[in-house]
């Protein structure tokens, strides 16, 4: 920017000077400085509010550095002796904040008990705490007291070896000086006081003198009508209680009465053999008729209690028929959408005509 600015002004200086004869090299450097000025040449304002623009921007530069005061040098170390001595005082005046105990312990706390040398000692006279001395905790030192008393004194050391909770580590260090044999005797095989056949002493045979608390249920029964059967009669099936004999008469009850002898097989709790047993040994009159079932004027209460209609379907009965008016027939049910045909159909012969 310098040499330009220089080059004008020696431009204009050079307008100034006489017109000197024209030789060939005056001409060259005259085009020149007329390109020279005509494309780079600036007028005296021009270059004025240029140089002013140029010290102001200098100006504005360094005018940061220029009012920047002059910090002083940090030294920390009487900074960090205030903050030394601030802690200080408050360790001095800090004290621990104790609380009592809001659930007090249920166990005290248990001094531990000194452990003796292994020597050669008689399990069945040692105490809880002398099994502790041997290295044993306390619940196990507990636990192999209460089992002694039970079964009277250990007679083997297998016995030991058998408590729960045990290492089998722990046995094989205590193992060796256990004063006990390994293993327990065998066992004396007994024999019979009477013998297999003939009568007993007293003259009457077994079976009188204790008479079974059960009654035996028969070998060959007779098939009995399923709609008139009590609990009794059911019972006398060979694994039919009272419980199941109870539960089949009031699944009947509710049913309105079996129209087949395949509905045992709906009653829960029934086993498949138990199911096949109740086919074989009853049967369903023909002349029988189920109690018909009004689902016209039967309350809700009246419908869940069937064992083929249930609450939901109560439910939407009670309501299609308050819309749409009374069935006519029973095919008229299978507008309702939740009434699949397979239920219908089992529920047919207990619909009033």
């Amino acid at each position: 920017m310098a040499i330009l600015l220089l080059l004008i002004s020696s431009a204009d200086t050079l307008t100034a000077i006489p017109v000197l004869p024209v030789t060939p090299r005056l001409s060259v450097l005259t085009a020149l400085r007329r390109i020279i000025r005509r494309h780079f040449g600036f007028s005296r304002r021009e270059t004025s509010g240029l140089l002013a623009l140029l010290v102001l921007m200098l100006v504005l530069v360094g005018l940061p550095w220029l009012l920047e005061p002059a910090l002083p040098t940090y030294m920390p170390a009487a900074d960090a002796r205030h903050l030394n001595q601030l802690a200080a005082q408050l360790a001095a005046q800090r004290q621990p904040r104790r609380f009592p105990a809001r659930y007090p312990s249920r166990y005290p706390r248990r001094t531990p008990v000194p452990q003796v040398v292994l020597a050669p000692f008689n399990p069945n006279t040692l105490t809880p705490t002398d099994w502790e001395a041997r290295g044993l905790p306390a619940y196990l030192a507990k636990r192999l007291v209460r089992f002694r008393d039970v079964i009277g004194g250990f007679k083997a050391k297998e016995q030991i070896k058998r408590t729960y909770g045990l290492a089998d580590s722990t046995y094989a260090r205590l193992a060796p000086y256990m004063q006990l044999p390994d293993q327990l005797p065998p066992r004396e095989t007994l024999t019979r006081r009477y013998p297999t056949n003939g009568p007993r002493p007293g003259g009457q045979p077994f079976a009188s003198r204790f008479p079974d608390r059960f009654p035996r249920k028969p070998t060959h029964l007779t098939a009995f009508d399923l709609n008139t059967a009590d609990t009794t009669q059911l019972m006398q099936i060979r694994g039919i209680g009272r419980g199941l004999s109870k539960r089949v008469v009031q699944y009947r009850t509710r049913l309105g009465g079996f129209v087949s002898e395949e509905q045992v097989g709906e009653i829960y709790g029934l086993a498949p053999d138990l199911i096949d047993s109740l086919r074989k040994y009853t049967f369903v009159a023909p002349s029988f008729s189920a109690a018909p079932l009004d689902v016209n004027n039967a309350s809700f209460e009246e419908l869940r209690v069937h064992p083929y209609v249930g609450p939901r379907l109560a439910r939407v009965l009670v309501a299609f028929r308050q819309q749409h008016g009374p069935f006519r027939s029973p095919d008229d049910l299978r507008q309702i959408r939740i009434l699949d045909p397979a239920n219908l159909e089992k529920l047919r012969p207990y619909l009033k005509p």
